[in-house]
């Protein structure tokens, strides 16, 4: 009968190869993962949501080769996790859709363009004047733009989607923008104001606002107040502050409840639903005294 767990020793040994590149590594690290399944797959899914991501990612990987892979179950312990960075959340939410998207591509094409404005930067620069690099890099020189014509496509949604097609809602091109801002060392933060998104920026003397949905046009807390009382919301204080990842994501996944719905496609909106409530569950759980 086999064992549901890997002695400490192999553990500890598996951990030092995963990530070995060399094909005969590899295949030896598959085939003893597919002769001993149960204790594997609890292995590779320990460290696939642990908070080592580089490790995390090569994990999944062999979770996915190996069939062990459930992407549903994955998000689904993520949420439960509050273990929440950004960049994971957002590629594990694309797999529960798309299980076979390339990940290193999407951090390969986030990391050359953050690569790219860092080559533009010409210090001493202040946060305002990288953001502008940003904006070219970004919507001028990759022509990353907002969706307006099919605001409502689910696939507006899905990180790997937007890096693909160079196009999203107000949301997930704030994604996009806060991604690249990290792997640059940059102090921007995500705003979810009633009905839109936009980025926030806390560091200078005023706050100022990015809007990714329009080419990346700066925005000041009174055009953000203003565009609310237009969309007849009443403006509070904390509308211009940061939102948490939690946020963020739920948010992500409460567009795709509304956007499948729209699409009656009623398989997926009860998926994202269910996500939704779950995110929900886990912050009462957790935010109890």
């Amino acid at each position: 009968m086999e064992k549901d767990w890997l002695s400490t020793n192999l553990q500890n040994a598996f951990r030092e190869l995963l990530d070995d590149p060399q094909p005969a590594v590899r295949k030896a690290l598959l085939a003893h993962f597919l002769a001993h399944p149960t204790a594997s797959s609890h292995f590779l899914k320990t460290i696939a949501t642990g908070n080592n991501r580089p490790l995390a990612w090569h994990a999944r990987w062999f979770l996915e080769e190996l069939r062990f892979s459930d992407p549903v179950a994955e998000f689904t312990g993520f949420i439960r996790s509050l273990n929440y960075e950004l960049e994971t959340g957002a590629l594990l939410l694309n797999r529960t859709v798309f299980p076979r998207i390339d990940i290193g591509a999407c951090c390969d094409t986030l990391d050359a363009i953050a690569a790219r404005c860092r080559e533009l930067f010409t210090e001493p620069m202040s946060l305002r004047e990288k953001c502008r690099v940003i904006n070219r890099v970004l919507f001028h020189e990759y022509g990353f733009h907002g969706n307006h014509k099919h605001y409502n496509d689910p696939l507006n949604s899905f990180l790997e989607q937007v890096l693909t097609r160079r196009t999203g809602i107000p949301l997930t091109l704030c994604l996009v923008y806060l991604l690249v801002a990290h792997r640059l060392g940059l102090e921007l933060e995500p705003v979810g104001l009633p009905g839109y998104f936009v980025i926030g920026c806390y560091t200078e003397d005023r706050p100022f606002f990015i809007d990714a949905f329009e080419h990346g046009t700066f925005r000041t807390s009174e055009e953000l107040i203003a565009r609310l009382r237009a969309h007849n919301f009443t403006p509070k204080l904390a509308d211009l502050a940061p939102v948490p990842v939690r946020e963020v994501l739920c948010r992500c996944c409460r567009n795709l409840v509304n956007h499948y719905k729209a699409a009656s496609d009623t398989e997926h909106a009860h998926l994202f639903t269910r996500f939704v409530e779950e995110f929900e569950a886990t912050y009462e759980r957790h935010a109890q005294p």
